[in-house]
């Protein structure tokens, strides 16, 4: 009888959730998530699947959105053998405005040069206000602005929820909080409220609590947590097949299934890991939304998501390894292209655990820059 690899994932948001389902199914492998729940980002939003149009400047950083929307195709098709994925994820493409003509001219020319790279972007039209409320009739708006057929939106809400319940079925998640990580023999201790586990490898993905769980290890790392919050209303409006509206400003209009519509969201970085929900800025994002699809101004807001994102210093993700730390795999400071990036990143740290080779080698170290020995008196 093989002697099966023990690894724990803690974290359970998007990336933490992809990389447990693609190891779940491993016979060799003896796996568990540790995942709390609590704040977490990818289960408080919803996201628009559309990084092609950025003006991010950082090219490493486009690559690996470019990357990130192109493998949702194989990350659904994977998915779809255990579980129905049409609620979380569809393809109904991206309207996006901008403050003036030009600048839309500047996005429409910047479209058709990454197309030419990324075809995932589908078709690109420049529509007027009246061509758009003929094919989109819910959008009060007469602005005129770029769609793009390749655009989509997920439920990270959903897709978290599904995973978990996938690996809760096979005992292959622990929905407790890790209090203490500490190494044993050349074994990972993972250590919860209730009690300790030992594993060969480690990935964590736990966002903007990355920090604390590194603090037994005194090791300093730089993130800091920004909130997050979105609002669902429930309409009588046909929503399924409707794009991702993407107006200028916070309010981004996230048409779902059943009439549900998702607003939001906004970027708080003063308010640390607070999941108060403050009903002036929820409040705030539908008068915005209003703007665009006046009808929404009918319809009260039914619920709100709140959760935490983990952001760098220079706003750029990592993932890989952490110097003299064997066995170990980290990522964070995703921010608010988690979902995008996530599946993408989670996979590729299941391959490094195999050592395949990927598309990102050049990130295996970047941990490094943003994890340090903490200093004397820190």
């Amino acid at each position: 009888m093989s002697i099966k690899r023990k690894i724990g994932i803690i974290g359970g948001g998007i990336v933490g959730s992809t990389a447990a389902f693609y190891l779940s199914n491993d016979p060799e492998v003896e796996l568990l998530l540790f995942d709390d729940g609590k704040g977490q980002a990818s289960s408080a939003a919803a996201g628009i699947i559309s990084p092609w149009l950025s003006q991010r400047r950082n090219k490493e950083w486009y690559f690996l959105a470019r990357e990130g929307a192109k493998f949702y195709s194989d990350y659904m098709s994977d998915l779809a053998k255990y579980l129905d994925t049409k609620k979380i994820y569809k393809k109904t493409g991206t309207l996006l405005y901008k403050k003036t003509p030009k600048l839309l001219d500047k996005l429409e020319k910047i479209a058709y040069d990454r197309r030419e790279e990324a075809p995932e972007i589908g078709e690109i039209e420049r529509l007027s206000g009246k061509d758009i409320q003929k094919r989109f009739p819910f959008v009060s708006s007469d602005e005129e602005a770029l769609f793009i057929t390749g655009g989509a939106k997920i439920d990270g809400e959903i897709l978290v929820k599904n995973i978990h319940h996938l690996l809760k079925e096979k005992n292959q998640l622990k929905q407790t909080r890790v209090t203490n990580l500490s190494i044993s023999d050349g074994k990972w201790v993972i250590t919860t409220h209730e009690d300790s586990v030992v594993v060969d490898d480690v990935i964590i993905a736990v966002g903007a609590w990355l920090p604390h769980l590194l603090e037994s290890l005194n090791l300093s790392v730089d993130i800091r947590p920004q909130k997050g919050q979105l609002i669902e209303i429930q309409t009588d409006i046909e929503t399924t097949d409707l794009p991702v509206i993407m107006p200028v400003g916070e309010s981004d209009i996230i048409p779902f299934y059943n009439g549900k519509i998702l607003v939001g969201a906004t970027h708080e970085n003063d308010e640390g890991f607070d999941l108060t929900p403050e009903n002036k800025l929820l409040n705030q994002l539908k008068e915005t939304a209003t703007q665009t699809v006046g009808q929404l101004a009918d319809y009260d807001i039914n619920s709100y998501r709140i959760g935490t994102r983990a952001y760098t210093s220079d706003f750029l993700p990592f993932f890989g390894e952490v110097e003299d730390l064997s066995n170990l795999l980290v990522a964070s400071g995703l921010g608010s292209s988690g979902l995008t990036t996530g599946p993408i990143i989670g996979k590729t740290m299941v391959d490094w655990l195999y050592n395949k080779k990927t598309l990102f080698e050049s990130y295996k170290h970047q941990p490094n820059h943003y994890i340090q020995p903490k200093m004397k008196g820190e």
